[in-house]
């Protein structure tokens, strides 16, 4: 009995692709259990290339991506590119130190202590664009005795990263540091922060030895900001 190009077609598929699709759902449940798995017994906390920032998602410092939750970034952890990294930081580290050990009248780096004077003088101003009606905060620090040849730096930390204060995840820190003073942290409102250049800028001042910065919230609706640190 003869049949139609249209049975030919229905019979003639390609052999294996069943099967592809099959190894292909396993690898998938596989990724799922183990990210279920690290979610259960892995503590970010001590992961050193772990970072949240200050647009809510996760970064990984060594691989230089960016994920939108812990569950993905502990599946990229256990992918072949994290994990050749980690074998290239710990090979160029051993390299390092066997040559430092080599060179003759080595002697071991001491790490700088510097003795801290106590916390800079600050000033923070609430204020609210008139323009598009957006909270932002500008923060005045001074740093007359600040090291020679060095400028303040800041950084965001999540709730998560401080060990001060109980967690709470309304909120984050933005960090700032120059020696030889004390760092100094400011509790903000964990929300998403405008990176447009004329939204969140910093500047340091060498002639009147003061830091700027200032950032401006996307979101409009901003509860009440908390005071500054005492």
């Amino acid at each position: 009995m003869g049949y139609s190009d249209a049975d030919g077609a229905d019979r003639g598929g390609k052999t294996g692709s069943g099967r592809m699709s099959s190894e292909s759902q396993q690898n998938q449940d596989r990724r799922e259990r183990l990210r279920k798995l690290a979610l259960e017994t892995v503590d970010l906390n001590k992961d050193p290339y772990f970072m949240r920032n200050h647009l809510g998602t996760y970064e990984c410092k060594l691989c230089l991506t960016i994920h939108s939750n812990e569950g993905n970034y502990l599946a990229h952890t256990q992918g072949k590119r994290h994990q050749t990294n980690i074998a290239r930081r710990s090979a160029r580290d051993a390299y390092e130190a066997q040559q430092a050990s080599a060179m003759p009248g080595h002697v071991a780096k001491q790490q700088r202590k510097t003795v801290k004077i106590g916390r800079p003088g600050y000033r923070v101003t609430k204020q609210r664009d008139p323009a598009t009606g957006q909270r932002s905060l500008l923060f005045l620090i001074d740093y007359p005795e600040i090291d020679e040849g060095l400028q303040p730096r800041h950084r965001f930390m999540s709730a998560y990263e401080q060990k001060v204060e109980p967690v709470d995840r309304k909120f984050q820190y933005i960090l700032v540091a120059a020696e030889p003073y004390e760092t100094i942290a400011f509790k903000v409102p964990n929300r998403e922060i405008d990176t447009a250049a004329d939204k969140f800028f910093t500047n340091w001042d060498r002639d009147s030895l003061t830091f700027t910065l200032q950032l401006h919230f996307k979101d409009k609706k901003a509860n009440e900001m908390p005071p500054p640190p005492p």
